[in-house]
């Protein structure tokens, strides 16, 4: 597995295991089946509902909990800071666990940035007290991060944002390495469905994705990790197919060319497949986090 050096010096697998929407019910097996694998990196988050569950499949597992990297973000109803020291207890025990490996806050809220502000504030102090080894944030956009850094001691390691061959964020992945900041993608495979030219589509039938796959004798999916792991960013697809979690880490055996790179890098439509940050306030998305 190559890693990604994050600016405090922990070393971030470049590619890992996420487990957005997986029920449950299913997040044990899923987990189990990518540590088995060879996935070290499971991300997971307290609105995610499963974080108890990733817990018990790396315990459960063969793999030690050192060779694990866990990472896991602090949902917006549990933003200030005592609240958001709170919000890290609460995950802890779900995962079971004294230290996180990387802790984000989930979103940024703009009409209360001084509490999102407060929550990050706590994230430092997690961080000197070692309870976390890296913080970082997760959809925050450009604006978002000026108002960080302009007000915060610690450099963000990461923002994991939406990031696949039809919707880049370029302007964020830049300003953010600009900074010091490494992009993490969700949803690397476009798994969220998009509307192309007024035509329904999706990334795993683009002809242009799918002629590299077919060069290459990879799927599309494999491209499309592929040329993110190329670019520099930490990959997180998921799955609870045991068949297609094997085939996503397997990116590491061949490489794209500069062309190659740049035709997928063509496709970008600039159309965002999750919500709109902006829309995200207590009001609409705000919801308790339940203790362990």
């Amino acid at each position: 597995m190559e890693t990604i050096t994050l600016n405090n010096g922990v070393e971030l697998p470049a590619l890992g295991f996420g487990v957005f929407q997986t029920a449950a019910d299913q997040t044990r097996a899923a987990v189990r089946t990518a540590l088995e694998c060879g996935y070290r990196l499971i991300d997971t988050a307290a609105a995610y509902g499963n974080e108890r569950q990733v817990g018990e499949a790396v315990r459960d597992s063969q793999v030690e909990r050192s060779e694990v990297f866990l990472e896991t973000k602090i949902w917006i109803s549990d933003y200030g800071y005592a609240e958001t020291l709170a919000g890290f207890d609460k995950s802890a025990r779900k995962l079971g666990v004294d230290q996180i490996d990387l802790l984000l806050l989930h979103q940024a809220l703009p009409t209360a940035f001084d509490r999102t502000l407060e929550a990050y504030r706590a994230l430092e102090t997690l961080l000197a007290d070692g309870q976390v080894r890296a913080i970082g944030v997760s959809n925050f956009m450009v604006e978002h991060l000026r108002g960080l850094l302009d007000r915060r001691a610690v450099v963000p390691a990461v923002n994991q944002i939406e990031v696949h061959p039809y919707f880049a964020q370029r302007e964020v992945q830049d300003f953010a390495a600009a900074h010091g900041v490494r992009t993490q993608a969700w949803s690397p495979i476009g798994g969220i469905t998009f509307y192309r030219d007024g035509r329904h589509g999706s990334t795993l039938a683009d002809p242009v994705i799918g002629a590299i796959a077919q060069a290459h004798a990879k799927s599309p999916a494999q491209v499309m990790l592929r040329w993110g792991v190329q670019e520099g960013r930490s990959v997180i697809p998921k799955s609870t197919n045991p068949t297609r979690i094997a085939e996503n880490i397997d990116v590491f055996d061949f490489e794209l060319s500069a062309e190659e790179i740049a035709a997928i890098d063509g496709l970008d439509t600039g159309h965002r497949g999750g919500p709109e940050p902006d829309t995200i306030t207590l009001k609409t998305f705000g919801r308790d986090i339940p203790d362990a």
